[in-house]
């Protein structure tokens, strides 16, 4: 079917069911305000379900709240990814939100005094558009001569890394030393394969987050990541940059703990093939058997007909509002606003800031068409 075969109108179009999009159509359920949830997944939460299977959160259940419900966890434990999907799911249902699932969205483009958002099946007029499709962007990073790897040498990103069962009998090379990075070359080198992890390692938290002095320190980290490491602060300015374009330190996983379970560390980046096999920086060469490319994902917004980003790809907004588009919203990004912007329990308080906006902005249009709907 053509989408423009079937239309439908509603005042707001929220891209993306996550905790970023879930906390916007809260608030503008609170504000008597209709809209709509588009997710291309099958379940609200799914996004959660296709992390790797060990992946838990960095953050404690105490800060993984959304507006108007506690992550349902003992407040200093850790939750896994299938438990926040399911909270997630749960959220969504508890207060009736407006999902529809399934539903990916593949174009928006701006109309006359509104927007058109198409799905595969339907076109979605709309006068606002709050795009919550994801942190750091979803489209897998990996360089370019990742394609000439030799053929037997088993490759995954971490977006399709799912346990160390996937990997051939072997060597194996993580690229990307932030915390994911780290994760997962711990738990291949604990699984008996002889694993390198390449690349810089930009620090690490300097505590064992799941151990007692962290119910002291984390009210701490969690008050500078929403207070001070902010646009307001002249660090926060300066850090917003770094955080996005560069990898996290280690969180859960230590140097110490990958050294425990025989990963080598090496400080060279992984940089080109020789002979189908990959080369450090320094020009050695790696003989293994499987490449995990922890290189994180890229902002991808092409299918937004609209000027609305920078050479990098990241949207031209200021928390969230796209002064160059009246109208269009991003909720959920990297450091929107702050540091916490990017762990669930910031998700509530930006998406709050985008729809005050968008409620105090209503477009003229919008308004228009209440007063003609409205009985004389």
């Amino acid at each position: 079917m053509n989408p423009t075969d079937h239309r439908e109108r509603i005042e707001t179009v929220v891209i993306g069911a996550g905790q970023a999009g879930l906390a916007t159509a809260y608030h503008l359920a609170r504000r008597d305000r209709p809209c709509l949830v588009l997710d291309g997944g099958a379940r609200v939460g799914d996004n959660w379900r296709r992390h790797w299977d060990s992946l838990r959160l960095y953050s404690p259940a105490k800060v993984a709240s959304l507006p108007g419900m506690r992550f349902p966890a003992p407040p200093m434990s850790f939750p896994t990814k299938d438990e926040m999907a399911d909270f997630l799911q749960t959220y969504a249902e508890t207060f009736a939100l407006p999902v529809r699932t399934g539903e990916r969205v593949v174009r928006l483009t701006g109309t006359d005094g509104g927007y058109a958002v198409e799905t595969g099946t339907t076109t979605y007029d709309c006068d606002h558009v709050v795009v919550a499709s994801g942190t750091f962007g979803r489209t897998p990073h990996v360089p370019g001569f990742a394609s000439g790897l030799d053929p037997r040498i088993t490759q995954l990103h971490s977006s399709s890394y799912k346990n160390p069962g996937q990997l051939r009998p072997g060597g194996v090379l993580v690229v990307g030393a932030s915390h994911s990075g780290g994760d997962i070359a711990y738990e291949a080198g604990k699984a008996g394969h002889p694993t390198v992890l390449s690349g810089t390692i930009h620090g690490e938290i300097p505590f064992d987050i799941e151990g007692r002095p962290a119910h002291a320190i984390f009210p701490v980290l969690w008050f500078l990541a929403q207070h001070v490491l902010n646009l307001r602060t002249p660090i926060g300015r300066r850090m917003r940059p770094e955080v996005r374009a560069h990898g996290g330190p280690l969180i859960r996983v230590k140097r110490a703990d990958l050294t425990g379970a025989g990963v080598e560390l090496v400080p060279e980046r992984t940089v080109g093939l020789r002979d189908g096999l990959p080369v450090l920086d320094g020009g050695r060469v790696l003989d293994v058997a499987n490449v995990v490319w922890c290189t994180g994902f890229r902002q991808d917004f092409s299918w937004i007909d609209l000027p609305v980003t920078d050479e990098d790809g990241w949207p031209l907004e200021r928390r969230g509002v796209v002064a160059s588009s009246p109208g269009l919203y991003f909720a959920g990004l990297s450091f929107q606003y702050a540091f916490a912007s990017m762990l669930v329990g910031g998700a509530g308080r930006d998406a709050e800031y985008v729809v005050n906006h968008l409620v105090k902005h209503r477009g003229t249009r919008a308004a228009a068409r209440e007063r003609e709907a409205t009985p004389v």
